[in-house]
């Protein structure tokens, strides 16, 4: 089966300072992978240089086949990329159903002519959007808040909302940055719950940063770990969780 997401030997440097050394990861079509590590480790960087927020230093970064390294965020999310932040940034004066319309409007297909006359043919795509927003809104559980105000909804909510937003741009590939920050225990089950669920319904390959261990051991399959930049290993949770380096990188002893 080919890679649907291929970094090779990408590095990045801000002056002096490497953030990301020589990362090599190979995701596999409708896997979920997780890129953890501690804090400072390089993890949300790799994540800005793959989807283009951070053009790499040297390496490159494929895509579906294609080489995407050092392209724009807008242009890499039209090709079926997309990614929530580990600090949830909503539209904050929009409503929650608005929040899924704007980023629906990439894919609407319209021209300024069509939206400027308003003539059929935009009134039709437009009736599409909306239906296809509200289904996604009933999809993550969200029907009921529609027309409030996004920050007006709960944490757990906000993330949610977040990631219908990003399932808006119809993704291949989906990029969750600490999606179980903030949540309390009950929480992160129902998360793991919904990553899944996600992840087959919309039949995504999907890559997480998590500090939550029990939510990225109970939805990855593989995970890389990074330290400094650095990665120091590669494997399914339960290597993971025996190896001595990641041991050492997470406690502080050999």
């Amino acid at each position: 089966m080919s890679s649907l997401l291929q970094t090779i030997e990408v590095n990045k440097q801000f002056g002096g300072l490497s953030a990301v050394t020589a990362l090599n990861m190979d995701v596999q079509p409708g896997e979920i992978v997780g890129l953890i590590g501690p804090n400072g480790a390089g993890k949300t960087t790799s994540f800005n240089l793959i989807t283009g927020v951070y053009k790499p230093t040297s390496g490159k970064v494929m895509f579906d086949g294609k080489d995407i390294t050092g392209m724009k965020p807008h242009a890499i999310t039209h090709l079926g990329v997309a990614r929530t932040f580990q600090n949830i940034r909503l539209f904050k004066e929009m409503s929650v159903l608005e929040n899924v319309l704007v980023a629906q409007h990439m894919r609407m297909g319209t021209n300024l002519l069509e939206a400027t006359l308003r003539l059929p043919s935009y009134m039709k795509k437009e009736r599409h959007v909306h239906e296809r927003a509200r289904a996604l809104l009933d999809e993550v559980g969200l029907s009921a808040h529609e027309g409030n105000k996004a920050t007006s909804l709960p944490y757990g909510k906000q993330r949610r909302l977040e990631i219908a937003r990003a399932l808006a741009t119809e993704p291949k590939l989906l990029f969750l940055d600490e999606p179980a920050a903030g949540m309390n225990p009950q929480e992160s089950v129902e998360l793991m719950d919904f990553i899944l669920k996600i992840r087959d319904q919309f039949k995504l390959t999907i890559v997480l940063i998590e500090h939550h261990m029990q939510v990225v051991m109970g939805v990855c399959k593989r995970m890389y770990v990074l330290d400094y930049g650095v990665t120091i290993a590669h494997g399914t949770p339960e290597e993971i969780q025996k190896n001595p380096k990641v041991i050492e990188a997470y406690l502080g002893v050999e």
